[in-house]
This record gives structure tokens, C-alpha cells and sequence, in this order.
């Protein structure tokens, strides 16, 4: 009877110490951070450095070769279309030269003559739009077609209009590129008569002088840029995206504009998404392929000129209504999975979510998880499902 009751007492009194020993060797809760799905706006954005620059941009070149007077205009000064921006005396030509200065004064010509048919081309398309919109416009009144039909018929109208004033612009252009031409075909006229005139070299736009490669006097070969001419008021920005992110861009895709010196952000739409891609070697020599973003400026500042240096930011995608959770919190699991440690009491369990759109900081989350439920921020990788944690109190 005694062996019995001090066996049974050993017996307790192991149990006692193997639970101390197992309490003593249990492994202490891991401290983690906790964050809940939050409801709001949400926008994707790539953001890359960019420079500004005339829409319109001319660069005067030398007709023929010769010795260039110095150019007496400076950056800044207002030119208007015709004016005399540049003087040279030609020097004398071998006979490739003349049949080139020929060919040339030909090819303008010819240029010429395509611009006009452009034009009329583009009046008769404007006039059957503007006859066209009236007998929609008669359609609509007697309740034939719907009103939307009369609004596409008058935006056809305007767009028609529109490439009709664009067309006469590149006449206009053309005319003044003949007039170059035939500049260096009259020099040739008058070598031939024993006389060295003056050739004046006229602005092709009205425009300010955004920049003058050298302003003194020197020989100049045929072609050479004598100045550059442009609207600095009418300026895009160039951005040179990385290929991969360029695909996501759309025309009229809004944009931001910022970091270009002054305190307001300037607001912008792309325009254009250039087709090719080239190579440029980034600052670590590694070699990327970017492509070309056109963005139109809406309502550009008065300090903002040709060639300042912006930082621009295009919305790829954004909502006022998202589920979303910051993006520290999820991990791979699974291959291309997403996982979350959802909280549950004192313990964590991994659970798969699926997401939508993702920036620098947050998720969408598609799958959403139930009301109140909390996930651990930044989780460890040693962090396991079933682990016993507990929250983070301090900084």
C-alpha cells in the first residue's frame, strides 16, 4: 500500500516537471505588427524624368555653303515668318553642287505642289462634312436619328476643319522651303554672271529663337543648322519610359508634372506613345530598352520653357472605391500565389488572397477578407502557420 501511493506521488511529480520543462522550452511568442484592410482611392503610377519642348520646332539650316555672316539675333528674340534671320556669301560651286542645289529647289517644288493638292483635298473633305452636318442636323430635327448622330456629325465638322487649317500650315511650310531653295539656286545664277551676291536666309515660322549653335561669323557647309525656331509657349514633354512600362500607357491617359521648379504640380494628357523602341545605357551601364512618351501640357506656367527638366507622372490606373492592403504585408506562397497571416487570437494562419493593381505601397485586394479581420505587417520568414505571436506595443 505504501509502494503504491509513493509510486503514484513519483508519477505526478514527473508529470509536474515535464510540464515545467516543456512550459521553460516553449518558444516565445514572435512580435509583429498588425494592419487591417482599409476602403479608398487608389491609382497606379510610373514615374519617370522627362524634358519639355516646343511642338513646333524649325531648324534653319544654310541653303548653300558659304561664309555666314554673323547672326545679330540672340535666344529669346521674336522672329516673324519671312524675316531675315541669317545672311551668307556663297562660295564658288563645282558643277555636283549645282545639279544638287537644282535637285533640291526641285524636290521643294514638288513638295510644294503635294502640299496644295493636301489643301484642296482636305477643303473638299471639309465641305462635304459641313454638307453633311446639314442634312444630319434637318435628320435630327425631324426625329429621324438620334441627337448623338448630330454631335458626331459636327465633331466631324470641326476634325475636318481642323486638318484643313493643318494642311494649309504645311503649304505655307512648303512654300518657304521652296523659297530657300530657289535662295541657292539664285547664288548659283549669279556665280554664273561673274557676281557674289548676299544669300538671306528667312525664319519659315513666327516664332521666339530657341538656340544659335554659334552666333559669329564663319564657312558653313550646305545644310549646316544655322538656329532653331519654336513656340515656347506651345510646348510637349518627351519622356523616355523603360519598354515595359510603356506598353501599359494610353493616349489621353492623365499625367502630373512635377519637379520643374516651381511650387504647383502642372497638369498634362499623353498624346502619343511612339512605336519604336530604342537602346540607351542607363547610369549603372546596364542596357534598356526605352520608348518615347508624348505628353501635352494643359495650361503651361510662364516659367516653363524649351528643354527644363520635369518629373513626370502618368496615371496608368486609379478608383475612388478599392479594397486594399499595404503591400508589405503579402508574400509568395505557392508558386505565383499571394499569401496574407491572418490573425486569430494569438496564433497566425497563412491564407491565400488575390489581387488586382499594385503600386510602390499598396494592393487591391479581389478576394476580400472578412470585417475586422487583421494580417501581419512585414512578416517574417521564419514566421510558420499556427505560430503563437503577440502584438507589437512599442515604436
Amino acid at each position: 500500500m505504501r509502494w503504491s501511493r509513493a509510486k503514484t506521488f513519483l508519477m505526478a511529480g514527473a508529470a509536474m516537471i515535464a510540464a515545467g520543462l516543456g512550459y521553460l522550452l516553449m518558444p516565445e511568442p514572435v512580435e509583429v505588427e498588425v494592419v487591417k484592410p482599409s476602403a479608398g482611392a487608389m491609382a497606379v503610377i510610373t514615374t519617370e524624368e522627362g524634358e519639355t519642348r516646343s511642338r513646333e520646332r524649325y531648324v534653319v539650316a544654310a541653303p548653300v555653303a558659304g561664309r555666314l555672316m554673323r547672326i545679330s539675333l540672340r535666344e529669346g528674340d521674336w522672329v516673324h515668318e519671312g524675316e531675315v534671320v541669317a545672311e551668307l556669301a556663297p562660295l564658288p560651286l563645282t558643277a555636283q553642287e549645282r545639279e544638287e542645289a537644282q535637285a533640291r529647289v526641285a524636290a521643294a517644288r514638288a513638295a510644294y505642289r503635294e502640299a496644295q493638292e493636301r489643301v484642296r483635298h482636305a477643303a473638299e473633305d471639309h465641305a462635304q462634312a459641313q454638307r453633311e452636318l446639314q442634312r444630319v442636323e434637318r435628320l435630327v430635327r425631324e426625329r429621324f436619328l438620334s441627337p448623338q448622330a448630330g454631335e458626331q456629325a459636327a465633331n466631324a465638322t470641326i476634325t475636318a476643319g481642323n486638318d484643313l487649317a493643318a494642311a494649309r500650315a504645311r503649304a505655307s511650310t512648303a512654300l518657304q522651303e521652296v523659297r530657300v531653295a530657289e535662295a541657292g539656286l539664285l547664288a548659283i545664277e549669279e556665280h554664273k554672271r561673274g557676281r557674289w551676291p548676299v544669300v538671306s536666309v528667312h525664319a519659315p515660322f513666327t516664332g521666339a529663337v530657341l538656340s544659335i549653335p554659334e552666333r559669329s561669323e564663319r564657312v558653313v557647309a550646305a545644310g549646316e543648322p544655322l538656329l532653331t525656331i519654336g513656340n515656347p509657349h506651345d510646348l510637349e514633354i518627351v519622356v523616355e519610359l523603360l519598354s515595359t512600362e510603356a506598353v501599359k500607357v494610353r493616349p489621353q491617359m492623365p499625367a502630373r508634372l512635377e519637379g520643374w521648379g516651381g511650387e504647383q504640380a502642372v497638369q498634362g494628357k499623353v498624346r502619343l506613345v511612339e512605336p519604336h523602341a530604342f537602346t540607351k545605357v542607363s547610369a549603372l551601364g546596364i542596357e534598356e530598352k526605352r520608348t518615347r512618351v508624348i505628353i501635352d501640357v494643359i495650361d503651361p506656367p510662364s516659367g516653363l520653357g524649351d528643354g527644363f527638366r520635369v518629373i513626370a507622372s502618368v496615371v496608368l490606373w486609379q478608383t475612388d472605391h478599392a479594397t486594399k492592403l499595404p503591400a508589405s504585408s503579402l508574400f509568395r506562397c505557392g508558386g505565383a500565389q499571394w499569401c496574407v497571416f491572418r490573425l486569430e487570437g494569438d496564433r497566425v494562419r497563412r491564407t491565400e488572397v488575390r489581387i488586382g493593381h499594385r503600386n510602390s505601397d499598396e494592393v487591391e485586394l479581389l478576394s476580400p477578407l472578412t470585417d475586422g479581420v487583421q494580417v501581419v505587417r512585414y512578416p517574417q520568414s521564419s514566421l510558420q502557420d499556427g505560430q503563437r505571436v503577440k502584438l507589437r506595443t512599442g515604436p
